[in-house]
This record gives structure tokens, sequence and C-alpha cells, in this order.
């Protein structure tokens, strides 16, 4: 399974300090993955609590027995889609999500839904990708798969990137009851591994290189994954494998 909060440990650190969790306050986190920051949140808002969702039953299990492990009596995880789920009305006091929002079929009823979750005066921290070519782990690992080609248009504005354009999401926030929307340039780099060769493992199990290697050939997918090493190991610095990025952190408020 793919660690996120290896990648992210860069943008974890400022998401952290633009959410101010503070005792008292009911979290919830928006598409957390294996709960690294749900369970953050959850220390954080002792006596409060955190509650993490996510569509994925394998990272909600891994979340699930890493917060029994670390005794956390506060948090709890559920299975679902944000978009549509029957969150309580009005309870929480803080939702955030860390690159967990840009998949949304219909971002203004998600974040429409994600509102009224909020008690009145809640906010909502999100970070979300900017757009893929400032985005060099996008970039030079898919032309190294591809052999040094561009990736596609259509690589570029879905997905991913979805929320890419600053103008659309606080439209978007807007239209759905938000108030007070800020939008601030974030640029950090991920990081893919300690080493190249275990960078290549963790890539590998990303879709954006799994599905592109298992549509070619044998020769063809031989020559990818070189190209790739080599990409990875011209980015290993002795501390990691890393990659430049750029994303957006979109505060709102609930009136």
């Amino acid at each position: 399974m793919f660690d996120y909060d290896a990648e992210l440990v860069r943008y974890q650190e400022r998401l952290w300090e633009a959410l101010d969790v503070r005792p008292g306050d009911r979290v919830l986190d928006i598409g957390c993955g294996t709960g690294g920051t749900t369970r953050q949140a959850a220390r954080a808002a002792s006596p409060g609590s955190a509650l993490g969702v996510d569509v994925s039953g394998p990272m909600l299990t891994r979340a699930r027995q890493q917060a029994g492990a670390e005794g956390l009596d506060n948090v709890d995880f559920v299975q679902g889609d944000a978009q549509d789920h029957a969150f309580v009305p009005e309870h929480f006091t803080l939702a955030l999500s860390r690159f967990g929002t840009m998949f949304f079929s219909d971002p203004v009823a998600a974040f429409a839904n994600i509102g009224r979750a909020l008690s009145p005066g809640g906010r909502f921290v999100q970070l979300v990708w900017q757009a893929a070519d400032l985005q060099e782990w996008h970039t030079a690992i898919r032309e190294a798969l591809a052999g040094g080609h561009p990736p596609s248009a259509s690589d570029s504005t879905a997905g991913a990137f979805a929320l890419s354009d600053p103008q659309g999401v606080a439209g978007m926030l807007a239209a759905a009851g938000f108030t007070a929307v800020d939008v601030v340039d974030v640029r950090e780099p991920v990081c893919y591994g300690p080493d190249a060769a275990r960078a290549r493992d963790a890539v590998l199990q990303l879709r954006m290189a799994g599905d592109r290697v298992g549509e070619l050939d044998a020769v063809s997918a031989e020559r990818a994954l070189d190209r790739l090493s080599r990409t990875l190991e011209a980015h290993d610095t002795g501390a990691g494998v890393w990659f430049d990025s750029r994303a957006w952190l979109v505060s709102a408020r609930r009136p």
C-alpha cells in the first residue's frame, strides 16, 4: 500500500499550521486514507474527537489498526463518499482534506454536504494540486514511462488536477454556501522513498505508473522501467527521492 503520509510529509506541516486544531474541536477528515492526519487531529482535539471518511476499505482497515495500536479512543473511521454521506448535521467544528477532494463527480454538491456537517462558523481547510505542468512528480515520471513524451492533455486536466483553477475552486465553495474563501500558493517537495530502488517500488503502486506499464509489451515495459529507475536515481538526494510540486491551500468558513 502506497505511503501517502511519507510522500506528503512537507505538506502535512503546512496543512497543520493552517488547521490550528484546538482542544474540544470535532474534526472531519475528508479522504482520510490510512488516517495519519485523522489521528493527529484526534490527539490535538482531545477531549474532542476526529472522524475520518474514505472510499477505500483497505486503507480504513489500516487506519483503524493504527488508531488501536496508538490507544486512541476519540477517533473513528467510516467508509463512504463525502459527496453524499449522511453526516450528523452541524456537528463538526473543523473539516479538512489533504488532497482528498479532487475526485468528486460534483464538487459543489460535495462541498455543500460538508458544509451542512459543520457547525455555524466552522472552517473547511483543504489542500489541492495546482496545474499538472507545475508538478515535477507528474511530468518527470510520466515522461520517463512514455519515453520522453509529455503527458496528454487529458492527463493534465482531470482527476488529481480537477481543482487546479483557484478561481474555480473559490466559486465552487461560494456556490456551496461558504464564505471567507482564501486560496494560498504553497510549494513543497514530495518524497517517493528513502532511495531510488524503494521509490520505484512505491511509484509502481500508483495508477499513473502501474497502469501505463501494464499496457506495454514486455520489451517496452522493461525499457520504461529502466527510464523510470534513471529518473528516480537523478532525484535521489541521499536523504530521499524528492520531486518538486505546487498546491493550493484553500480555507473557507460556514456562515
